[in-house]
């Protein structure tokens, strides 16, 4: 069965693509929910409309994610920990305090969950953590744990 997906499917599609699936998934679950509409003649230019609205919309967010990322890069955000004789820390840095750190010292939000690296970071001295705010956008904020 051919529908327009109303909103963005995992391993289906995207808002506003028209897509080709079994009959009962289409008529027990996607339309039911709201998530899609049958693809009938005059749904085709709703359809097209989705996609540029997504287009843009996609668009805005890669040049917002750009924007932090040339803000970040250059950066060396600075965590104070407490720290043992080797350098190994009492607790852990987590990306919650990363997210915190980042707030503080460079006035951006960012989401913890847009870290690649989602271990705690249990020693002194300079780390680099991926970050991804953008399917296209992905670069390493360097973290520098020192000891308070």
């Amino acid at each position: 069965m051919k529908i327009v997906l109303r909103a963005d499917v995992a391993g289906i599609g995207k808002r506003g693509d028209i897509v080709d699936v079994a009959d009962g998934h289409a008529r027990n679950f996607l339309v039911p929910s709201g998530k899609a509409i049958a693809a009938t003649a005059g749904v085709s230019g709703q359809a097209a409309a989705m996609r540029r609205s997504r287009d843009l919309r996609d668009a805005r967010d890669r040049e917002g994610a750009e924007a932090i990322a040339q803000k970040l890069v250059p950066l060396v955000i600075t965590i104070p920990a407490r720290a043992g004789r080797e350098g190994r820390l009492f607790g852990s840095v987590t990306p919650s305090d990363v997210v915190d750190a980042v707030q503080q010292q460079a006035g951006v939000v960012i989401d913890r969950h847009k870290f690649l690296d989602h271990e705690p970071l249990k020693s002194l001295g300079t780390h680099e953590i991926g970050v991804r705010l953008h399917p296209e956008v992905e670069f390493r904020l360097t973290v520098d744990v020192v000891s308070d």
